[in-house]
């Protein structure tokens, strides 16, 4: 009689091996995969961030430091790149990716503008 075993061999299980990295990309990249079970709360903060913080961007620099209409042009595609990538249910890594994008390309306006 062929018996049933329960138990699975070492050589199939997933668990797989702590691994060391040593460069920023494979370090985000763990950051992110471990982020996939909180991706809805991604999604909530990103536009929490971009409405509150980073869409009076363009009238703080248009108003009081001269900025241009191009100031307003990258908000807004900056806003809408991360709503689509959220909606249409990116990965994670992309949303991510996209909401740091973000963050530093409204760092090198204000820093533009006002320098």
């Amino acid at each position: 009689m062929a018996t049933i075993k329960t138990i699975t061999p070492h050589f199939v299980s997933d668990n797989k091996p702590a691994t060391r990295h040593f460069n920023l990309w494979d370090k985000f990249n763990e950051f992110a995969d471990a982020q996939k079970s909180k991706q809805t709360l991604w999604f909530f903060l990103v536009l929490m961030v971009h409405g509150v913080i980073f869409l009076p961007i363009p009238a703080v620099l248009s108003y009081y430091f001269d900025g241009s209409a191009a100031v307003l042009a990258i908000t807004m595609i900056c806003f809408f790149a991360n709503l689509i990538a959220n909606m249409a249910g990116a990965g994670i890594r992309t949303v991510l990716r996209l909401f740091a994008a973000s963050f530093l390309i409204h760092l090198a306006m204000i820093i533009i503008v006002i320098v």
